[in-house]
């Protein structure tokens, strides 16, 4: 039978087993039984069926936004606008059907209210005037044109320290920011803040090349020099590096927490052996113990962590015993860290089936994870290259947007003046007007979580018919299917720890 609210199947839930601590993150929405209540639903109770009048309503449609999926047994409902799962049987889809093929959503009020209700709540059912494209029109504007966050990215050089086979970096020697350069970013910086009084974010991402081997000669002065320009205002400056991580010393750690350091994004290549194959350094000295070392430093010193697990067919077998290497840390240390799993753009996807056996692996084990087919809602998360408040700074003070291409001197989106300005080409102006260009697109039901993927992909794609899900080899139900599971073994694994934790007497 279809589970009509999520409340009362926890209700009936909760007499079969031990009480439920209530969680923001991975919570599943709507009607599915055997999982904690949500807190939107705690918020707003939902009506009572019980005096529903349909001739009162107003005229209602489908969403176009709406995904029915068969699985085990029963059906998977998700609308990507509002990113709410609910599960219901064969009989009450063929009901749903047929009030859209009779174009009356709203006598289902007559024949079913409870079901009318849940699909108005978790925005299966929207009013009939709605222009849903709008929505999302409207929602891209709110995350990519806000004033509220200035995004910058800083090469301090396009040097690096190990030359892994697969970069699509030049990997220039003797690359350096210059101080002229560095004076150019610090007098923007000002401007930022100048033209921006309402701005309450400012963050510098570090890339590359390697950031951290030019950490004292051009990491330091920026920050430092932000730091004391936002002290006496209410935007909060923050920065986060990409990584190899193999140069990071504990005597960074306080200029780390001091000064904000957010984030950091550390490659693996697969588990030790592979991994030292691929990264070295120049003397062809694996790497990979050093850099664990170093990304257990940052979780006890409560930094986050992104560890990006990059793999290939031949790796994926042996790179869940990346768990057994960082056994030794503990339930808080652990929360300090995510791991992603993104395969060798150079080669085969190996089967979904075996990725997410890893993945449940490090999940079993109270590490956070996430995946290319979870992860994905670049419209709410969209790619920081998409968002007007954002620059590229190249070390040699040439400026882009996307990190993911060649810093040509010919693919560049605009320059640095002197005093700090950026004068953008009409480079910039096509990136931002990519988006809504492509038909699949405007009538795509997950548009809400994909959008066309990032402006890079549109402007390289323009004037074509594409979709960004079908070219990665992936079906859109496999995208969704991937993130109900995410959902769904989160609250088992999450159910399991806190069982664990009542047997041992941890409150």
């Amino acid at each position: 039978m279809f589970e009509l609210s999520i409340k009362r199947a926890f209700k009936r839930h909760m007499k079969q087993t031990l009480p439920l601590t209530e969680n923001e993150v991975g919570v599943l929405n709507g009607g599915f039984s055997n999982f904690p209540k949500s807190r939107n639903i705690e918020k707003e109770p939902i009506q009572s069926a019980d005096f529903i009048d349909s001739s009162l309503l107003k005229k209602y449609k489908a969403s176009r936004f709406n995904s029915f999926i068969p699985f085990e047994g029963q059906i998977i409902g998700f609308n990507a606008y509002t990113q709410q799962f609910l599960t219901l049987d064969a009989m009450l889809l063929d009901l749903f059907n047929a009030a859209i093929l009779e174009d009356n959503i709203t006598g289902l009020a007559d024949i079913h209210p409870e079901l009318f209700l849940e699909f108005i709540r978790h925005g299966y059912v929207v009013e009939h005037d709605v222009d849903e494209t709008q929505k999302v029109k409207d929602l891209r504007n709110e995350v990519d044109l806000s004033n509220k966050k200035y995004e910058l990215t800083i090469n301090p050089t396009m040097n690096c320290n190990f030359k892994c086979w697969y970069c699509y970096e030049s990997h220039i020697k003797g690359s350096k920011m210059d101080p002229e350069t560095i004076t150019k970013i610090q007098k923007h910086i000002d401007k930022v803040l100048a033209e921006n009084p309402d701005l309450e974010e400012f963050h510098i991402s570090w890339f590359g090349g390697e950031p951290m081997l030019y950490f004292d000669n051009v990491v330091k002065p920026i920050i430092t020099y932000g730091h004391e320009a936002m002290k006496d205002r209410e935007t909060e400056l923050t920065s986060g590096f990409t990584t190899n991580g193999y140069l990071i010393k504990p005597e960074m750690i306080p200029f780390f927490k001091k000064y904000n350091i957010d984030n950091f994004q550390i490659t693996l290549d697969g588990h030790r052996d592979k991994h030292n194959t691929v990264r070295y350094t120049a003397s062809t000295k694996g790497t990979y113990d050093k850099i664990i070392e170093n990304i257990k430093l940052l979780t006890r010193h409560e930094i986050p962590v992104y560890v990006r697990i990059n793999y290939t067919e031949e790796t994926l077998e042996k790179v869940e015993h990346v768990v057994d290497d960082f056994a030794e840390l503990n339930e808080k240390e652990r929360a300090f860290m995510m791991f992603s799993f993104h395969n060798v753009w150079q080669d085969r996807k190996p089967s979904r089936e075996r990725l997410e056996k890893v993945i449940t692996r490090f999940r079993s084990n109270d590490f956070i994870t996430n995946s290319l087919f979870s992860s994905v809602d670049t419209l709410r998360h969209s790619c920081y290259a998409d968002k007007k408040n954002h620059a590229t700074i190249n070390y040699n003070g040439e400026v882009f947007k996307c990190t993911a291409r060649d810093f040509t001197t010919d693919s560049r989106e605009g320059d640095m003046t002197a005093e700090g300005d950026i004068v953008w080409n009409e480079k910039f102006d096509e990136r931002m007007n990519a988006k809504f260009n492509n038909s699949p697109c405007l009538s795509c039901r997950i548009q809400p979580i994909c959008n066309g993927g990032c402006s890079q992909q549109a402007m390289e794609n323009a004037g074509e018919d594409y979709c960004v899900i079908e070219m990665s080899g992936i079906s859109k139900d496999d995208v969704i299917l991937s993130k109900f599971k995410q959902k769904l073994e989160h609250q088992i694994l999450r159910r399991a720890k806190l069982v664990r934790r009542i047997n041992a007497g941890i409150f």
